[in-house]
């Protein structure tokens, strides 16, 4: 009987190296190192409140860093309990299976690898084949601007060598320390005290104009209330007021579903993922957009989402949208709480979250939010008080339209950002340094932003409050300065140029691969007519 068949009579201080823990992979099992710890987390993952799939991201690597940045103190202490052995010396990372892992288990012969199809986007060249003339020219244009992207990046940014990302990790782990040193983990509540007070002060302009019959000018003053909560759920969510998870997870769902009509759960379990693989195509659901939105040419290739677990079809419609997506962006960012209402509910129609362990109680929560909200909103507000249905759709398209500078905050961190993969070598700070964007803008216009200025941050350390990232910003900078990594830092307005830039710079990608399969498909029948 050997060590893998028996583990409840190994020692959870037992070293295990690569190779083993290989194997253990390949047999089918949830492997991470945490803090040289070797976890085996299968048994937790119906039970953990962020979802499976943020955790299948991190099968095989070294989580220390997604983990500590995503987990309090109390979590990590739990995590414990699934260790199996220890590591001794640096780790190398292997490619998750989700991510396209092959893992080999030599004494059994077992080989576990990804049971879904994914995008090659290495920067290798492309290679010859029994494909179209078409198919391979599409190939070897999309692998000619993958290459150029990374290549831009490594340019750019630190070597991927373990003594350089070594050294970055230490000076980030050190930041931390300082960072919880200078109390900028802990919640300042008086700063919530006036947030609360400015949103009570737009609820009550909504109820006031709504009773005066200004309809229009109610609807202005509910989609600001709404923008505002969404900062203080994106807190309770990270855990960052009072850094209890069922008190925070209360707050986030009180404000998310019964305030706004948007699940805490789905938000959740998606920005998990989004945090762990962020401005990923292939793996980060906060870029699969389409078909409306491709901020990569890799959408071009219909590659296929581990989050969706579906083909994100580069369809006509598609083609055609993403040569004018720059033109569409502000205008169908204005209907983006659509679709969040569409997200919520399949979300808890599916039963996606955990129904079992501390959150078990979460989804039937959240549906009681959900009929709640419609109930004071879409019945009390909608149908009740407001007299006729001209009114109505003036009503709903304002609040909700008024909610789109916050759509462009979320999206102009990351839109015009890196959606490079360097692999497996990189080190998790670089990693959100080189995808994130920060926004330049004046203290006074902190509560318009509601943090969400302070990305990059926020991504390296998702648990600081908010109300702290500003004074964290400069520890942060003093530390990109130190380790060489460059720190994107632009203004509201030249942010949206670059982000919109970008969108352009991708159409007109799309527009000459379009050309180039027509050229090619003219050539063809010409050559078939003669």
């Amino acid at each position: 009987m050997t060590y893998l068949d028996d583990p409840p009579q190994r020692s959870r201080d037992m070293v295990l190296d690569r190779r083993q823990v290989e194997s253990l992979i390949a047999r089918g099992q949830t492997i991470l190192i945490v803090d040289d710890r070797v976890l085996r987390v299968d048994a937790w993952m119906k039970y953990h409140p962020g979802g499976e799939m943020a955790i299948r991201h991190v099968v095989g690597r070294d989580a220390t860093d997604e983990v500590n940045a995503l987990h309090s103190a109390e979590a990590r202490q739990r995590m414990k309990n699934y260790q199996i052995g220890r590591i001794e010396g640096a780790w190398i990372n292997f490619v998750p299976p989700i991510q396209g892992g092959v893992f080999v288990d030599e004494d059994e012969g077992v080989v576990e690898k990804q049971a879904i199809p994914t995008t090659d986007i290495s920067p290798a060249k492309p290679s010859s084949g029994s494909g179209t003339l078409e198919q391979e020219t599409d190939s070897a244009y999309l692998d000619r601007q993958t290459e150029k992207e990374i290549d831009l990046d490594l340019a750019r940014f630190p070597p991927l060598d373990p003594s350089t990302q070594g050294h970055i990790v230490q000076a980030y782990r050190e930041l931390h320390d300082q960072i919880r040193a200078e109390g900028l983990f802990q919640c300042n509540y008086w700063a919530y005290a006036v947030e609360v007070t400015r949103y009570l002060m737009f609820f009550g302009l909504f109820l006031l104009f709504l009773r005066w019959g200004w309809y229009a000018t109610s609807g202005l003053f509910l989609g600001i209330f709404w923008h505002q909560l969404v900062f203080s759920a994106h807190d309770a969510g990270h855990m960052g007021i009072t850094h209890d998870f069922t008190i925070d997870t209360t707050i986030g769902i009180i404000i998310a579903d019964f305030l706004g009509g948007l699940s805490l759960g789905w938000w959740k379990r998606s920005h998990n993922v989004h945090h762990i693989v962020t401005n990923r195509p292939e793996h980060d659901p906060d870029i699969e957009l389409m078909p409306f939105f491709a901020i990569s040419h890799r959408f071009f290739s219909s590659l296929y989402s581990s989050y969706y677990q579906k083909t994100i079809t580069y369809d006509a419609f598609s083609k055609f949208i993403i040569r004018y997506q720059a033109w569409l962006y502000y205008p169908i960012l204005a209907f983006g709480r659509f679709n969040l209402y569409v997200h919520s509910w399949d979300y808890l129609l599916n039963g996606l979250g955990p129904r079992k362990g501390a959150a078990w109680w979460h989804r039937w929560f959240e549906i009681a939010g959900q009929i709640f909200f419609w109930t004071w909103f879409g019945y009390g507000v909608v149908y009740a008080s407001i007299p006729n249905m001209t009114q109505r759709i003036i009503f709903i398209l304002v609040s909700h339209m008024v909610t789109m500078p916050l759509h462009v905050q979320i999206t102009l961190s990351h839109f015009a950002m890196s959606t490079a993969d360097l692999g497996v070598h990189e080190s998790f700070p670089q990693r959100m340094l080189r995808t994130t964007m920060d926004v330049d803008c004046p203290e006074w216009l902190d509560f318009v932003h509601g943090g969400l200025q302070f990305q990059a941050i926020h991504h390296l350390y998702p648990r600081i409050p908010r109300h702290n990232l500003r004074r964290t910003q400069k520890l942060v900078q003093r530390f990109c300065e130190d380790v060489e990594i460059p720190y994107a830092l632009l203004g509201f307005v030249d942010g949206n140029k670059k982000v919109v830039g970008r969108l352009g710079e991708i159409g007109r990608q799309a527009s000459i691969l379009a050309q180039c399969q027509q050229t090619i498909a003219k050539k063809t029948l010409s050559g078939l007519a003669h």
